[in-house]
């Protein structure tokens, strides 16, 4: 079903390049847009997590570099039944986190230092399970490529300024066509980048919260990134907007300019939801990291889902 739902995705995204192309340069316009999109389709497909990645200066890391935050992702994908994901780590202020990569046995999980040295070990560990929950139901694929067709479909009407507007072209549409894409491609794409986002994250934030077993862990995590996230800007999803929907919190200082154009649903609802399913749940027992991952425990295991020893005040991860 999920591939269904990217293969109907890309063809409407196709056809939105195409239409572009269209409008800017008449059929043959149209023909370049559709060797061009079918082309990005092929390259997004396998490799568009990595180009993410790369945007946003992710580095990868092991056991040996973050202990505790690789083997608290190594037991949430354990209890959530998937192969180990790639872990990365981004140098950025804002707390935030995503998941990519086109299968769960092709995945990765990304954090900000900001998210690792601000949120608690109970609130790190909701956060991840959010993104692994979208990994199991393939979201992160359908995610990725639509921000990558997103971003190639506004610069395509951005390119509209320099090669639209030939009235002698075949398109029929002229100056007026070329305006009207410029302002309208942009916008569909935003529309197509709602539509994929929306709906997914409360189903990830339901079945997050039942891999690390506290829906509350998530709630409170949900807050902190949301406050936080309005107030510390981050430079590379402001550069690259087409790729705000994959983040767990949308990371654009614009972001609550209206509910309708979020590619995120309220926070507040997001937050009421896990309460309610936190009722539902009775408050059941969390995951415990594995002593393994974070050293030994002694005798009783310290607060929150980690074990070993209690992190510093500038977090435990390597």
């Amino acid at each position: 079903m999920n591939y269904f739902r990217t293969a109907i995705l890309l063809a409407g995204m196709t056809a939105l390049f195409m239409a572009v192309g269209f409008m800017i340069g008449g059929r043959g316009g149209m023909m370049i847009a559709l060797v061009v999109a079918a082309g990005m389709n092929i390259f997004s497909y396998w490799n568009s997590d990595r180009m993410v990645l790369s945007m946003y200066g992710a580095r990868e890391v092991d056991r040996a570099s973050a202990p505790e935050f690789y083997g608290m992702v190594e037991e949430l994908a354990a209890r959530a039944q998937l192969p180990m994901p790639r872990v990365y780590i981004m140098d950025n202020p804002q707390p935030n986190a995503f998941a990519t990569g086109r299968s769960p046995s092709h995945a990765a999980v990304a954090a900000t230092t900001g998210l690792l040295n601000t949120l608690t070990r109970e609130e790190a560990a909701g956060v991840m399970a959010h993104e692994l929950a979208h990994i199991k139901h393939y979201d992160t694929l359908t995610m990725t490529i639509t921000a990558t067709l997103a971003g190639a479909i506004s610069m395509l009407a951005n390119f509209a300024m320099f090669f639209g507007g030939n009235r002698n072209n075949n398109s029929g549409f002229g100056v007026i066509g070329t305006i009207a894409m410029m302002i309208l491609a942009p916008l569909a794409a935003m529309v197509v980048q709602m539509a994929v986002s929306r709906s997914r994250e409360y189903e990830a934030d339901r079945i997050g919260a039942e891999i690390c077993g506290q829906p509350l862990w998530l709630a409170s995590a949900l807050a902190k990134i949301s406050n936080a996230a309005h107030r510390v800007p981050n430079m590379p999803a402001e550069h690259n907007p087409a790729t705000a929907h994959m983040f767990i919190i949308n990371p654009l200082s614009g972001e609550r300019m209206d509910s309708l154009f979020s590619t995120h649903p309220a926070t507040e609802n997001r937050i009421a939801a896990l309460q309610a399913l936190a009722q539902q749940m009775g408050g059941g027992a969390g995951f415990a990291a594995p002593q393994a991952a974070a050293g030994p425990v002694g005798g009783t295991r310290p607060g929150g889902p980690w074990g070993g020893a209690r992190r510093s005040s500038r977090g435990p991860w390597g």
